[in-house]
């Protein structure tokens, strides 16, 4: 039994076929399924849905900036005083200012970690921008939304 097996020459080419000779899999779902959408892009999509609600009963918020960011920075120690006790926040508002628009930002994660379902992380993340909204407008939550904690 001196049938040996020659090595694989190792070319720098891409793989043909797995190692079970079955071939490379392809995508798992076309990209305009929802299923090709990323968790970050189906949590834009639910602030956005969000907004357009809002900016149907108030023409104003098309002059603010609605941003989905990942984490809260903690940049120094006045971030930690503004926190306190609360925990993580699951949103923010910048004021505008020196030119700027102003900002509702959503943190993405502690939203996601909150919320059980997709049902649920859509309330959640509609409760977060209309308290935001409401911060930055000065107003009450329910008054920019009168469904506010119905859902």
């Amino acid at each position: 039994m001196d049938n040996r097996v020659p090595p694989r020459a190792a070319g720098p080419g891409p793989r043909r076929r797995d190692r079970h000779g079955r071939g490379m899999r392809g995508p798992i779902a076309p990209p305009q399924v929802p299923l090709a959408a990323s968790r970050a892009e189906v949590f834009a999509d639910l602030v956005q849905d969000s907004v357009e609600r809002l900016e149907r009963r108030w023409p104003q918020l098309a002059e603010v900036e609605f941003l989905v960011l990942e984490v809260p920075r903690l940049e120094g120690q006045e971030s930690v005083a503004l926190w306190g006790d609360e925990g993580v926040p699951l949103g923010g508002i910048a004021p505008a200012r020196d030119g700027r628009r102003a900002r509702v930002v959503v943190y993405r994660r502690p939203v996601e970690i909150r919320s059980k379902g997709r049902d649920e992380r859509a309330a959640l993340v509609h409760e977060v921008v209309v308290e935001q909204v409401a911060e930055l407008l000065g107003l009450t939550p329910e008054t920019v939304d009168p469904r506010y904690g119905e859902e």
